[in-house]
């Protein structure tokens, strides 16, 4: 006579493998803060070596590095520890493509508000005391290298929106200005692929010495894009045919983009155009992605989250806009809706 075998218990790997993937996130930071990647591109070394060429202790070291191991971020044949192709590429201090400031953003901004998202769920309020006081963006903006090592990691990451939107019809518009558009790289692609255009920059002041290096870097004179510092929420916005909100608008709360959006409407010229460029991943069942954009403006941010495009459309016909939904080749991860105002 056969016997049935009990039924299988459910095995909590699933939720041990959240929390081990929360902790494999600080052996990345931890790498990051103390330049470990960057070290290694100088020389492979051994773990007893790293660990006295950067003062640390030898048996963390051990463990680390064969963390990162595992994660990918590190080779190692012999007892020698080099960076992989990744690594190399990305996390190297001083190579173009770093992405350490955006790390340390994480770190230093991102990872304590979320801390508090249980806080956050029972409040409805951010954990970031910036966004509670004011702008979340104050705290970020006000030591130099951080702001360059931030503003770095962002234009890399945004690079190929730059690119998508440079090769958008712009025949129709003589002037833009990128509202939050920071040292201005946005701006700076999409004038040198379309000279006839004469664009600028709107965002917070502490932010000009940062957009002056970096078009000193770029050598952007032939083109030139002009930068004007102000708080979108209590400065006039300069006037343009085009203004542009990239990023922006999930930041803030319905009430503060419709307002953005208004005071949008009153900069333009007749006939002018509001462009809005986010994930626009919101609705009732947004992407893991959406889901996790839109919890970190919960803890970070004043009352921003994801939207979806049809949110937005309502939004702009409040506003006074007439909204589209536009196409553009090589925008991936992010929609493109224009808001239109009567000539």
């Amino acid at each position: 006579m056969a016997v049935e075998s009990p039924e299988s218990p459910v095995n909590p790997g699933p939720i041990m493998g959240l929390i081990l993937g929360s902790w494999q996130s600080r052996i990345l930071l931890a790498a990051v803060e103390h330049d470990i990647f960057t070290e290694l591109s100088k020389d492979a070394a051994t773990s007893d070596e790293l660990a006295e060429r950067l003062g640390l202790a030898p048996r963390g070291t051990n463990d680390l590095l064969a963390g990162l191991v595992h994660l990918g971020l590190l080779e190692t044949a012999d007892g020698t520890y080099t960076n992989s192709a990744v690594t190399d590429a990305f996390l190297v201090r001083g190579r173009p493509a770093y992405l350490g400031g955006y790390l340390h953003f994480c770190e230093q901004e991102l990872n304590p508000a979320w801390n508090g998202l249980a806080d956050s769920l029972r409040t409805g309020k951010p954990q970031n005391q910036a966004a509670v006081v004011g702008n979340p963006y104050d705290t970020l903006y006000a030591d130099a290298d951080a702001t360059d090592g931030f503003l770095d990691s962002m234009d890399l990451l945004n690079a190929p929106i730059a690119a998508a939107l440079s090769g958008f019809d712009w025949s129709g518009f003589t002037s833009f200005v990128d509202i939050g558009g920071a040292r201005g790289n946005f701006a700076h692609q999409v004038v040198t692929h379309n000279p006839h255009l004469k664009g600028a920059v709107f965002d917070l002041p502490p932010l000009e010495p940062a957009f002056e290096r970096h078009m000193d870097r770029l050598g952007a004179t032939e083109t030139p894009v002009t930068f004007h510092g102000g708080d979108f929420f209590e400065d006039d916005l300069p006037k343009a045919d085009a203004l542009v909100f990239g990023h922006v608008l999930h930041n803030w709360g319905v009430e503060d983009r419709i307002t953005l959006l208004k005071r949008a409407y009153d900069a333009l010229e007749p006939g002018g155009a509001v462009l809005v460029y986010d994930p626009m991943a919101g609705g009732q069942q947004p992407s893991m992605h959406g889901a996790l954009a839109g919890l970190t403006m919960l803890v970070w941010s004043r009352g921003g989250h994801e939207y979806t495009a049809d949110e937005l459309h309502g939004w702009l016909r409040e506003a006074g806009f007439w909204p589209e939904t536009v196409e553009v080749e090589g925008l991936h991860e992010d929609v493109l809706v224009i808001g239109r105002k009567a000539a």
